[in-house]
């Protein structure tokens, strides 16, 4: 049996998130699978700030948006 890979987000997809996501969907905008972004955030080496949010991982788009070469929006 073969892990299934994420589907990509589009730029008009990632432009939509909220102020904070799960660390799925940042490694999902980044194309980065499952494993390897909970190893990346457990060490301290996901490519954007990650939040420990008790048992779980956050992470605030603006940093997620920098990362991936966007603005994030103004207000």
């Amino acid at each position: 049996m073969t892990a299934q890979e994420p589907v990509p987000m589009t730029a008009a997809e990632v432009a939509a998130l909220p102020a904070v996501v799960d660390l799925m969907t940042a490694a999902r905008a980044l194309r980065i699978g499952r494993t390897s972004a909970y190893a990346l955030a457990r060490n301290g080496d996901f490519p954007c700030p990650v939040l420990r949010a008790g048992t779980g991982w956050r992470v605030p788009t603006a940093g997620l948006l920098r990362v991936l070469g966007l603005e994030p929006p103004t207000t």
